[in-house]
């Protein structure tokens, strides 16, 4: 019998921002989705505007799976996964723990095509455009918290407003999706 899949099905019951008391809940599935969305547009944005040449399925891919190993250890808040240099260290080592055994529940034939999702290379622009849609989507969440009148997500919402804003000079894309597409999340479906 092979798990991956359910393991998979799973991501739907992981419930983020768990410390934070939030108007509307998301669950790992719905993030997952919402970074593919994101790092999907980031990727045609630029290859289209900016004369790249990346693999947008790739990045949407890489979403899907980016927080898998969160099926066996729940969501842990970043301030706690960041607290210091040996918390940092020690949650990586029990993700990557946990990936492995995520790739095991797979037959072998299928874990080497789903390695490079579920561990991949760091250093890629495909990699690098997904952990800026990961934090595009964690903003988004915050902005609409803070729309609904959620002071819970203010600090949040101004830390990754500034890591947004410092990589936009490396990464126009994301610029670019901020001037043109931000203003949207602020307005009701009848203005839409």
């Amino acid at each position: 019998m092979y798990t991956f899949y359910a393991f998979m099905n799973r991501m739907k019951l992981i419930q983020r921002w768990n410390l934070m008391r939030s108007n509307i809940k998301e669950d790992l599935m719905q993030h997952s989705a919402s970074v593919a969305i994101f790092g999907h547009a980031l990727g045609i944005i630029r290859n289209t505007l900016y004369g790249g040449s990346v693999d947008v399925d790739k990045i949407a891919a890489l979403a899907l799976y980016h927080d898998t190993a969160e099926v066996v250890s729940g969501d842990l808040p970043t301030p706690v996964k960041y607290y210091n240099d040996t918390m940092k260290g020690a949650y990586s080592d029990i993700e990557s723990m946990i990936n492995q055994r995520l790739l095991d529940s797979l037959p072998k034939e299928l874990a080497s095509e789903y390695g490079g999702y579920i561990t991949p290379d760091e250093s890629s622009v495909e990699y690098k455009l997904m952990k800026i849609a990961d934090k595009l989507s964690a903003y988004v969440k915050c902005a609409e918290e803070k729309l609904l009148g959620n002071k819970e997500f203010d600090k949040a919402f101004n830390r990754l407003q500034k890591v947004l804003d410092a990589q936009r000079e490396e990464y126009p894309e994301l610029g670019y999706f901020m001037d043109n597409f931000m203003e949207g999340f602020n307005e009701s479906l009848d203005i839409l």
